[in-house]
């Protein structure tokens, strides 16, 4: 090939030169290719002798990568020699590219093609911001559509963002419409520039709502040409897809129990109609063990030696994926796959989601917990017992498990179902098992008396725990607590090396299998199983050894009432703000971060500094807020009652019995009563129904079903009243006269015995911080916006936020609530005027 086709005239005498002045010996270049792909401009970077150079690699590192290495061959021959072939391989793999000169740069041999430089396109913020503009490709497909300023300011910074690589953390006010702020310049930078954009959320509902209503609407703005070009996909975790192997090979085993077959019966019969393989298209809701057991885990699964590999429902929603520009996944999907890639996985390849480096985290404020969420570990005598039920079960003459079949891999005894013995002496000592101890039974004898040790010591366990946790329902390992962690050590140490023994001798097992026998489904599936046994010896040694971990929380929590009490040992991070700054924030080029609640008194300090945001000084990270252009201040009464009496005063509750009460009367009912205790809601529902349902107002009470069937009949029926705690503080959108009352019964204030909570409070004094002020105040406030933000939902809506809380008015830090709100009409005068005063507001 001639060089010219290659190098421009400069370079072509830039080269030369540097070749004589080296007398003709190797000489070795970077070069940089301009928009023809022609090398426009080089830098010497060494000089050899007439048969090599040191081929200086890191010497080219300026401002700007190079595009290619260059070095030429005295002898004019420019056939590539070994040391050049390995040289060029690892400039490849950089997508670097390597040309061989001869001494008078008239020919030359390109050994490795560059990858030629993405020109990246701006985002046009004009452009973008037409569509949402009266007449508009995507206003008029809006029905009665108004321009919103905040939603256009939102979306400028959003384009910014974009354009420089940058940071957004921005709260947007309900009815902003921040969905397609974000939407429309991320469609439009896919388009141009080739990029997929990752969404991810807190809700399904949210999800779903993206996915099915405001994605499409955007599309459908697009060019049919252009609408080609971007495909949308929504992500969820894999426990949420059948696996076809796991059911087919659930429906082979002698189970215990006649409900269950007939429930992975029908579960089979859906398998061959469902084009998702998501259990949200389920016509039924399958029990939670149950799908447990078919559901698709990375752990359990066989990849290239499944059976099923052909139709596999993830494996086909990741072949969706993997051309999508738009990606809709949750926080936990996120997580998981941010977690995996700052392991080690690398941003260049699918791991759970696939390559992308731009990220927009709607509901942005659930980040902490989410993230807390994603790195805590846990165990409970429940879950452990289900881990051990799927290796051995025995109900009278009938048996099954994955131990019995891994029995009969082995062939053991001719390859008929053994009925394990139980071991005299238990399989030899727990600290060092011998295998098949003279004497003793076979390896699987010995592992399921190792398994009934297991249920022993955790029985034992549980019991001392359920007492450590009292009636707060909650215990945390601390060196306040030293006596009762001295008491729980020997159990946990007890637990941990039975479990250690059930893994000797099931590795016993599996290593009796010939290699034919390897892949073996109910081999990846005992291998899953104990990783999940593992898993819980190390938190019992992360217990044992609470002292050395001071970066985590160990707390016990008591669930459930009476003789059916467990509970749960958990290991959480205090802090996850460190690991979403080195995971998020550091690695990708773009992220944004929304949510209508993200300040304090104007402020994003709290939420910045608990999500990293604020970790790296460096990186540029653009802050705003966006009002919400919903007549609040016209629209909404907020009632605070002046003789409201503390909440640790004796007439507290009595109070919030009666106002809960008067104030549902006189708006006729449509009201949603928030609590922060289940007692309290308990109390004043008590206090509230009989009155309440003689004038024809239905009560409804959290507890009493699940939360998507008692929000759907609240939004049903327009007279009802719901009692509500923690999970209805956000998520519930009812608008209209479906809602016209918002009571706040108490300022949302963490309870200071949460452990983690606790935890994290012990954390910032001992930095010398005021742990009130900058964590329990903080995240009450932004808890507080989100239960005032139930009541308007669209523009047209008109209501009352009556807080009982005496606080609110009596304490100085009342006034941090207060300015976080948007402008509202006021009423804070004495509960029975505020009564007479949310009628008049409501009945003109």
């Amino acid at each position: 090939m001639q060089a010219a086709e290659r190098f421009g005239r400069n370079c072509i005498e830039r080269l030369r030169e540097a070749i004589e002045d080296a007398e003709g010996n190797e000489v070795f270049a970077a070069g940089w290719l301009d928009e023809r792909g022609m090398v426009s401009r080089i830098k010497i970077l060494a000089r050899g002798n007439e048969t090599s150079v040191p081929a200086l690699l890191k010497n080219a590192e300026t401002d700007t990568l190079p595009d290619v290495f260059i070095h030429n061959h005295p002898s004019g021959f420019l056939t590539p020699s070994d040391n050049d072939l390995a040289i060029s391989g690892r400039a490849g793999e950089a997508g670097l590219g390597a040309y061989i000169t001869d001494n008078a740069v008239e020919k030359v041999y390109v050994v490795a093609e560059p990858v030629r430089r993405w020109q990246y396109k701006a985002l046009e913020t004009g452009r973008i911001i037409r569509a949402l503009e009266p007449g508009g490709a995507v206003a008029k497909r809006l029905p009665a559509y108004e321009i919103r300023e905040s939603q256009l300011n939102l979306m400028k910074l959003i384009v910014k963002a974009f354009n420089g690589d940058a940071v957004v953390v921005a709260e947007a006010g309900t009815g902003v419409g921040k969905s397609f702020a974000y939407l429309l310049p991320s469609v439009r930078y896919a388009l141009d520039n080739g990029e997929r954009i990752v969404v991810s959320t807190a809700t399904i509902t949210l999800q779903q709502q993206l996915f099915d209503k405001d994605i499409p609407l955007v599309l459908s703005a697009l060019s049919p040409a252009e609408r080609k070009q971007v495909k949308a996909v929504l992500m969820k975790g894999r426990g949420n897809y059948l696996c076809r192997r796991r059911l087919t090979d659930a429906l082979m085993e002698p189970l215990l129990d006649e409900e269950e077959y007939e429930e992975l019966r029908r579960i089979a019969a859906w398998m061959e109609t469902t084009k998702s393989g998501s259990r949200s298209d389920l016509s039924f809701l399958p029990q939670e063990g149950i799908w447990s057991r078919v559901c698709s885990e990375a752990d359990i699964c066989m990849g290239l030696r499944c059976p099923e590999r052909e139709r596999c429902f993830v494996l086909a929603l990741r072949k969706e994926a993997a051309d999508a520009k738009l990606i809709v996944a949750n926080h936990h999907l996120l997580f998981a796959d941010l977690a995996a890639r700052h392991e080690g996985a690398g941003y260049d390849a699918t791991v759970v989601l696939p390559p992308y480096r731009r990220v927009i985290i709607d509901e942005a404020h659930t980040m902490e917990g989410a993230a807390t969420d994603f790195f805590s570990k846990s165990f409970s005598r429940l879950g452990l017992a289900r881990q051990l039920g799927r290796l051995y079960r025995r109900r009278r003459a009938k048996t099954s498990g994955l131990l019995l079949r891994l029995a009969d891999i082995c062939g053991g005894k001719g390859g008929e179902r053994l009925v394990p013995q139980p071991s005299p002496q238990g399989g030899g000592s727990p600290l060092a098992p011998q295998p098949s101890p003279q004497g003793g039974g076979s390896p699987l004898d010995e592992a399921v008396t190792a398994m009934e040790g297991i249920r022993d010591a955790m029985d034992t366990l549980d019991q001392l725990a359920l007492a450590l946790c009292g009636e707060e329902g909650v215990f945390r390992l601390c060196p306040r607590a030293e006596e009762d962690a001295f008491s729980l050590a020997s159990p946990l140490i007890d637990l941990r090396k039975k479990i250690d023994l059930l893994a000797a001798w099931i590795r016993e097992m599996l290593e009796n299998i010939n290699e034919d026998g390897q892949d073996d489904p109910a081999v990846w599936e005992t291998k899953s199983i104990l990783r999940r046994l593992e898993t819980v010896g190390s938190i019992c040694l992360a217990f044992v050894e609470y002292r050395e971990r001071e970066q985590e929380v160990l707390w016990i929590e008591k669930k459930g009432t009476g003789a059916d009490a467990w509970t749960i040992f958990s290991e959480t991070p205090v802090d996850v703000a460190p690991g979403l700054d080195e995971a998020l924030f550091r690695p990708n080029k773009t992220i944004i971060c929304t949510s209508a609640t993200l300040t304090v008194s104007g402020s994003f300090n709290y939420w910045a500094g608990r999500n990293g945001a604020a970790l790296n000084p460096e990186r540029e990270t653009m802050m705003g807020i966006f009002p919400s252009p919903f007549p609040y201040s016209k629209s909404v009464l907020l009632a605070v009652p002046t003789d409201a009496p503390l909440p640790d005063e004796s007439s507290y509750q009595e109070f919030v019995d009666h106002a809960a009460r008067s104030l549902a009367l006189a708006a006729g009912g449509s009201a949603l009563i928030l609590f922060t205790s289940y007692l309290s809601l308990k109390s004043a529902y008590n206090a509230a129904q009989p009155e309440l349902q003689s004038q024809g107002i239905r009560c409804l009470k959290q507890g009493d079903d699940d939360r998507a069937r008692l929000l759907a009949a609240f939004l049903e029926d327009r007279a009802s009243v719901l009692f509500a705690t923690d999970s209805f503080w956000e998520g519930v959108d009812a608008p209209g006269d479906t809602l016209r009352l918002v009571i706040l019964c108490r300022l949302p204030f963490r309870t200071p015995k949460d452990p983690v909570f606790e935890a994290r409070r012990e954390a910032v004094e001992k930095c010398g911080g005021n742990a009130f002020m900058e964590l329990s105040l903080p995240e009450s406030v932004m808890k507080f916006k989100q239960g005032f933000g139930r009541l308007m939902r669209r523009s047209s809506d008109r209501g009352v936020i009556a807080v009982l809380d005496g606080r609110l008015l009596k304490k100085r830090y009342g006034e941090h609530f207060l300015r976080s709100l948007p402008e509202t009409r006021t009423c804070f005068t004495e509960f029975e005027s505020i009564v007479q005063n949310t009628e008049r507001f409501l009945f003109p």
